[in-house]
């Protein structure tokens, strides 16, 4: 049962990056059941809150279940307090319902990124509930390691949104050239005060 978990829980590739000005989200679109590729198209950052997102690794049942709960508390807290959440209370929130299910856990690693009153964020949240900030990069997944090579060399204080983005896509296709779980195109969302906007590689310009 543990290798099958592990095996669930690592399947994918996910970055974030954060910029003076906002949150980069990208993942690649495939979801793999073992050896076989059981979709090329599959959606792994969900929109939770007006300027917050989430990506997913792990189980696409139990994330696309958590997805749905997110964007109902959160809209529920804009409604009873009339402010939006703030990303580390989301991720607080996020980080309590899975150590709330620790017993029989979600199957899921996820980031949750965006921008609120005090600046942009990115949150790191495993299984088990636990929810650490992140410094300015961070990937996930059985890509990660290829990810997280390619974001360390490259990756400055001061880059630009458009220097992220091309960064994000960067990280993305070495995971995708080194890692079978990690493929297809890239799905990628971008967060800043004024916006919520989902990209895809094939539709940025250079």
């Amino acid at each position: 049962m543990q290798e099958v978990s592990q095996e669930i829980m690592k399947g994918t590739t996910t970055v974030g990056l954060l910029f003076d000005g906002g949150v980069v989200l990208a993942t690649e679109r495939r979801a793999t059941m073992g050896n076989m590729i059981a979709s090329k198209k599959a959606k792994k950052v969900y929109q939770i809150a007006d300027r917050i997102g989430m990506t997913i690794a792990g189980g696409v049942g139990d994330a696309q279940q958590l997805a749905r709960l997110m964007q109902v508390e959160c809209s529920l807290f804009n409604i009873r307090r009339g402010r939006p959440i703030a990303v580390g209370a989301a991720a607080t929130l996020l980080s309590n319902v899975l150590n709330q299910n620790r017993m029989f856990p979600y199957y899921v690693q996820l980031l949750v990124g965006g921008i609120d009153r005090y600046g942009p964020s990115i949150y790191s949240v495993d299984a088990l509930g636990g929810a650490s900030p992140e410094d300015r990069i961070v990937a996930t997944g059985s890509g990660s390691p290829f990810a997280y090579g390619v974001l360390e060399d490259r990756f400055e204080e001061g880059m630009s949104e458009k220097e992220c983005l091309d960064l994000a896509i960067r990280a993305l296709r070495s995971a995708m050239k080194r890692d079978s779980a990690s493929g297809e195109d890239i799905s990628i969302v971008v967060i800043t005060k004024d916006k919520y906007e989902e990209l895809m590689e094939s539709g940025i310009k250079g």
